[in-house]
């Protein structure tokens, strides 16, 4: 398959409403769908929010109820993986026959990670990667990732991978998708800024790879009315604007960018661009310098507790 329509959706949730959300993204898939899309891709923390603006109450030394409760609020609609709902983004998936890439708040017992979840166009949730570094405040409320989620999926039109917002600067980060053939390089992101687009055409050139990136546009109406912001601003007042876009691996933009209102932008790609693109640069290939430079990729999954010991039932253990 040297053809593949693409499909990057920049639009916001529902903040804190992980249902009327998956609602929105089943109209979203369907008419990314009938746009003839074939791999579709949502920002980041779409289901069901990312928090702009919002410092749960804390300060160095000092934790407010209120953000306790908004902390609370977030949790409860964030989702589990796998659950209910990944279940329904399976068959959203399906029933349109494409593959998804989706950005989602996933709650892990107590604790929420900035996730991005694969589904394969039988409906297949194929995995999930983690945000390894959140930024800045997201620490707050965003537990860290660890290297055994870093997954490229191996598809008949290429090699489908993500990196979410701020993880795009980090080069070994980069460098390891590269080195995994990722052709399909996602960017979920929550950055809106007029410097999101040059990086994302520089990743582009670096890897030689297709990049879709795609960010919500969000105004102060879209969130609740008791959404605690440090001082109250218009309802029309832009909180993200988007920017989202398609560039090739040569770094030209094939979308986008949009900024200040929903869309889907479309993009129809020629694969057989990747190996052509690979005639001069291949940044873990012949452009590289093993002799010089060797990165080294700790993919084990890094747990808190451990247990260690003879599991035989304790009636055993007796005899």
């Amino acid at each position: 398959m040297n053809k593949l329509r693409t499909a990057v959706v920049q639009a916001g949730s529902v903040a804190f409403d992980a249902e009327a959300t998956l609602d929105k993204v089943e109209r979203l898939i369907a008419e990314a769908a009938a746009g003839g899309a074939e791999l579709v891709v949502f920002p980041e923390a779409y289901v069901s929010a990312y928090p702009k603006w919002l410092d749960f109450g804390c300060r160095i030394g000092q934790r407010k109820p209120e953000g306790r409760e908004d902390f609370r609020r977030y949790w409860a609609s964030s989702i589990d993986v796998p659950s209910a709902e990944t279940d329904r983004l399976g068959a959203a998936a399906r029933d349109h026959g494409i593959f998804l890439v989706i950005g989602v708040i996933e709650r892990d017992n107590t604790t929420l990670y900035c996730t991005v979840l694969f589904f394969s166009p039988d409906g297949k949730l194929l995995g999930k990667h983690r945000k390894l570094m959140p930024t800045a405040s997201e620490r707050l409320v965003w537990g860290f990732g660890d290297g055994s989620t870093l997954p490229v999926f191996d598809m008949p039109y290429g090699k489908v991978g993500a990196v979410i917002c701020w993880e795009n600067y980090m080069p070994l980060l980069r460098t390891a998708m590269y080195s995994k053939g990722v052709t399909l390089y996602c960017a979920p992101t929550a950055d809106d800024r007029d410097t999101w687009l040059p990086t994302m055409q520089h990743i582009a050139l670096e890897g030689r790879c297709f990049v879709l990136s795609a960010c919500q546009v969000m105004r102060r109406k879209d969130f609740p009315a008791d959404y605690t912001l440090a001082e109250e601003v218009d309802p029309e007042t832009v909180m993200m604007r988007g920017g989202s876009c398609i560039i090739s691996p040569l770094g030209q933009v094939l979308a986008g960018p949009l900024f200040n209102e929903e869309g889907i932008l479309y993009a129809d790609l020629d694969l057989a661009d990747v190996a052509r693109s690979r005639l001069d640069f291949d940044a873990v290939g012949h452009y590289a310098r093993p002799d010089v430079f060797n990165l080294t990729v700790n993919e084990r999954q890094q747990l808190p507790v451990t247990f260690v010991g003879d599991k035989r039932p304790t009636s055993e253990l007796d005899e």
